[in-house]
């Protein structure tokens, strides 16, 4: 199981967004989550880089305009730097935290983004959602095909 569970997933994000109307943290969020769905600790570190992205979003946007595409800069940047320190002081800080990482660079502004567009909530469980059944629908496909 590899890409095909990746394209699975593209495939059920479109069908989730189709249905709901709700982003599960972008098209593609789910796609990434899957392919590192053995380990949680990788997704956990992924979900906090978002919400750090989202915080830091919510204390900036007080003081700066920030909309439309000074956002989605200002959080695709923000998730980048949380993700650059994330490889360079947490290792150091913690050496047990190796496997504690965040998946990509992009991702996580990709969430924070949804997740103040449609909540916070919201996007979480719909990431959990498409992920899950993606993951299950590309067992599904492996063991059959």
């Amino acid at each position: 199981m590899g890409y095909e569970s990746s394209f699975i997933g593209l495939i059920i994000s479109l069908i989730f967004i189709a249905l709901t109307g709700i982003y599960p943290g972008g098209i593609i969020v789910p796609s990434y989550l899957v392919l590192f769905f053995h380990q949680p600790a990788r997704i956990g570190g992924t979900f906090i880089a978002a919400l750090l992205t989202y915080f830091c979003f919510k204390i900036v946007s007080y003081y700066a305009i920030l909309f439309g595409r000074r956002r989605f800069v200002f959080m695709i940047l923000t998730g980048g730097i949380w993700t650059m320190l994330w490889y360079k002081l947490f290792p150091a800080i913690l050496p047990v935290s190796l496997e504690f990482r965040v998946i990509g660079w992009v991702i996580p502004g990709l969430i924070a983004n949804n997740c103040e567009r449609q909540g916070v909530i919201i996007t979480l469980a719909s990431i959990i959602t498409v992920t899950v059944c993606s993951y299950f629908l590309g067992q599904i496909w492996y063991h059959i095909f």
